[in-house]
Formats: C-alpha cells, structure tokens, sequence
C-alpha cells in the first residue's frame, strides 16, 4: 500500500510522529522465507495481541497491515475520543466551578484547535507502543499493504506470497454510512475524519444515538458547538435501560445537545457552505442546518478484498463466520476481533486473540486447544457523563430466558462521595438469580462507572455472589461503596418478617 492512502490530518509534527510509528514512509516489507506458523491480517487489537504473543511463544510470526498500526483504537476510536471527551470534561468543568469558590473573569479563552493539539500529542506518544519497528524488534515479520488470501494457505501482499500453517483474520470494521440522498455530495464526517477537526463547527449534526453518537455529541456540545442528535429509536443508547439512557439525556440536554428520536433523515443538500438535513420526525417533515454532520450509525465488517471465496472462508453481512473456538470455514484459517464477534470492543478484541493463540497455536496435549468464547464474561461502558458501565444479562434477557430474578438497585444520591464530588445523578443495579446472591448482570451509572463495573465482573468470573460483595470492607468514602449498599438492600430483603419474628422472641427470652 501506498503512504498516500494514510491521510490522517493535520500534517503537523504529532500526526507526522504517530505515522513515522504506525505507517513509515520507509518501510520496506521483509522477504519471506518458508512457511509462517502465523499469519495475521490486520493490526488492529486483535491482530497486534495475536502476532505480539505468538512471536513470543516461538512462532514465526507475519503481521499484515494495509493501514495504520493500531487500527481504529489507536488512530480514530479509543484514544483519540477519550483523548478528546477529557478536554470536554475539563471545559465543563471550568463553566462550573463557581460553585466551589472560583470565578474567571469573562475573558476567558476557548480554544478548539488547542484540545485537539493535545489529543493528537497524547495519541502520537502511545503510539510507540503499535509500531512498526516495535512489533519487528518483537520478531514480527510486518508487512504493509492489501493482504488478499490466494489459496486456502497463501496470502498475497505487496507483490510477495506469504505460506502459513494457520492464519488470523482480525481486519474490523469501519463506519456505516446510511444511503441517504445528497449525504455523500454535501460531505459527512465519521469517527475516521472528526479527530482531524483544528476548527469547532459552530452547528453539528450527530446522526445515531449510540454510544459513538452519545460520546462525541456531548463533547461537542461542550465545547460550544450547538448539536443536534437524531435518532430511529425512542431513545439513545438504546440497549440501556430507559433509566439509564434518562439520566445521561438529561445531563447531555443540560450541556447543550437537542435530541430528536424516531427520527428518518430523508435527504441532505449542501446550500453554500452549509448542510440542510431533512428529516420525519413524530409524522412531520422537519429541516436542520449544520455546519457539519456525523454519522455514527453503526459497522460494518472489512471483508472487501480479502480473498475470502479463494481461501473458502464463509462470511456474511456480518462479518468472518466463526465457531465458539474463533475456526472459520477453512480450519486453517481463525478470525477474531470486530470481524467476527458482535460485541465491538478492544477488550474482547484483546481477549478473543488469547482464544486464537491458544488454539491455533498449542496442540491438544497442552490442554490449550480448546478455548471457546463461551467463558467470555465481558463488561462494557459508553463514556459520557456520566457514564453506562454494564455486564452480564439486563434483567429483561434473564427474564427471557426463564430465569427467575431479583434486581437491587441504589441510587448515587445516598452515596457520601457521591454527593460530596457532585456526582450524585445515577445508580448501580444488581440482577441476581432470585433466593440466591448469584449474580446475572448489573449496570451502573457514574462518573466512573467504567472502573467500577470491574468489581462485579471480577465477582461474575470467581463465582462469587453479590453477599461476597457486600461483606467486603470498602474505603470510605468512596463511589464504589454504592456496591455494597446494593448488597446491603438484598440482605435486607431477605430478612423476612418471620425471621424477625423469631429474633424478636429470642431476644426477649434473653431479657
């Protein structure tokens, strides 16, 4: 692949860096020599993970990448959104704070160009850590370029043919982008363009409530730009729970972003330089005009080009098929990451390349031959402020499914630390198999309700109960101390009138 087709902007000294270290102009790709033990295709999580421990474990190991190193995460997802929801954050912060005893004066500078410099900065120097040169130094044979697949155990790239004993495909996905009339010719941004902004729109158009949606609208919003939301559904975040979603709506509604919900964009037309979106909404048709329209409505997989048919590798719509245990169609072949698992995430995408190593790479008699996704416990979170951190089933799955639950909710505003931060707007809730403390599922709504949810994953994972929980000693005061109260109210619950009744007689026996 060319460097021309890297054109993450601005060309500044901190873009320059993250290319030099995930996409070097240099570059010149290795000569192959005899059969790989692994091949990897695609350097996002999952494939950096993969090709990182294989080469480590002895294997002889080629990574391919037609991009950048790193893959969306690094380069236009993970970093740069927290990167950028931070200087929001902060800028939220600033407007506020006369409540705790300081006051700017009205001159006060707001620079866009700024918050963006310093995500830029930030995601250059973590860079280092996907680069090129240091996955060669790992023993990686890196290749950049279209890797294409050209018989069930050979991959072409950059005019050279690669064997493998068994392969990876970890390629992900990328922005969907609605076929809405007049969209692609008035001009769009998506999570791939919007961290290239020097300049804040003055109006935004965010198409898709989502958690990508959610993220940036607010950020946006935070930073001045006037943004309106527009989503199909009744509400954003719509696998949350209403109450959930409520509460960040309402603190997004506060920071400045408009919401539109059952809402179909009709047609976008460009009226100089600005954007005309229609749109039906509650059965009437209604016009915006933005400055700028992102779309964040949705992935869809990178399969184009890959050579799947030659290498009889079956996909879909979807993605890469897969079995529990990450096999393809063709035995040779794995596939791990956003192509091939529906929940979209670096952490699964991390822990998904674990499966492949294991079982790709160990033979049976090492007893590692045989992971499967079915031990996958994965926790997620939208980070918005407050953040929807959640794990396990949502209490309408468990019901779903048969199963009989209890849910143990409390609310933040009982929480000491809660309310000594001003952090007081949300809760944590606790689904658990009903009569016993098993854990199904919690969601928690928090500052921090990211770092929080760890603790009942770990719970979920060693098999403990939500009473494990609540006979743990937490630091006071802290947030997490929400966890043990949730614990407390199912304790309390359980202590029926009649067991009452008979401590109640006990202890006037004992008088």
């Amino acid at each position: 692949m060319s460097p021309s087709r890297v054109s993450l902007g601005p060309d500044d000294a901190y873009n320059r860096k993250l290319i030099g270290n995930v996409h070097p102009e240099s570059w010149e790709n290795p000569e192959p020599s005899g059969r790989y033990n692994i091949v990897v295709i695609g350097a996002g999580t999952a494939g950096l993970i993969t090709a990182a421990v294989a080469a480590g474990l002895g294997a002889k190991t080629a990574l391919i990448e037609r991009h950048m190193m790193g893959g969306d995460c690094l380069n236009v997802g993970c970093v740069p959104s927290k990167g950028m929801i931070r200087a929001a954050r902060a800028w939220a912060g600033a407007a506020n704070i006369s409540e705790f005893g300081l006051t700017f004066p009205d001159t006060v500078q707001r620079d866009f160009g700024v918050a963006m410099a310093r995500m830029r900065r930030l995601r250059a120097r973590i860079s280092k850590t996907d680069s090129v040169q240091r996955f060669t130094s790992l023993g990686v044979d890196v290749f950049i370029g279209d890797g294409c697949f050209t018989g069930r155990d050979t991959i072409a790239v950059a005019g050279k043919t690669l064997r493998f004993n068994r392969a990876a495909i970890c390629t992900g996905t990328r922005a969907a982008v609605p076929p809405i009339p007049g969209l692609a010719d008035a001009g769009y941004l998506t999570n791939e363009t919007v961290f290239s902004l020097t300049e804040l729109p003055p109006r935004l158009a965010v198409i898709g409530g989502g958690p990508i949606g959610c993220e940036l609208a607010q950020a946006f919003a935070r930073f001045g730009s006037v943004v309106t939301l527009l989503e199909r559904t009744a509400h954003m975040l719509p696998r949350e729970d209403s109450d959930a979603s409520s509460i960040v709506q309402d603190r997004m509604t506060r920071d400045g972003v408009t919401f539109s919900f059952g809402t179909s964009v009709t047609n976008v037309t460009a009226r100089g330089a600005e954007k005309l979106v229609r749109y039906m909404a509650g059965g009437r048709s209604q016009e915006l005009a933005v400055d700028e329209i992102l779309v964040a409505a949705g992935r869809v997989p990178n399969v184009d080009g890959l050579g799947l048919d030659t290498a009889d590798v079956a996909y879909d719509k979807n993605g890469v098929t897969v079995n529990k245990r990450l096999v393809t169609s063709n035995w040779r072949i794995y596939a791990g990451g956003d192509i091939s698992y529906p929940f979209k995430f670096t952490h699964t995408a991390e822990a998904l390349a674990q499966i492949i190593i294991q079982n790709a790479l160990f033979p049976h008699p090492f007893g590692l031959g045989r992971a499967s996704t079915d031990s996958l416990i994965i926790p997620w979170c939208t980070y918005t402020e407050p953040e929807i951190a959640h794990v396990g089933l949502y209490e309408s799955e468990a019901r779903d499914k048969g199963i009989d639950v209890e849910t143990f909710t409390q609310t933040l505003n009982e929480v000491d630390r809660a309310i000594l931060d001003g952090e007081e707007e949300g809760f944590a809730r606790v689904h658990v198999r009903k009569g016993t403390d098993e854990i199904l599922g919690a969601t928690i709504v928090a500052a921090n309700a990211g770092n929080m949810i760890s603790e009942v994953t770990v719970a979920i994972k060693a098999g403990v109960g939500l009473g494990t929980i609540g006979s743990t000693i937490h630091p006071y005061p802290t947030q997490a101390e929400v966890l043990r109260k949730v614990a407390n109210q199912m304790r309390k619950a359980r202590f029926t009138d009649w067991k009452k009744a008979i401590l109640t007689k006990r202890f006037e026996w004992q008088r």
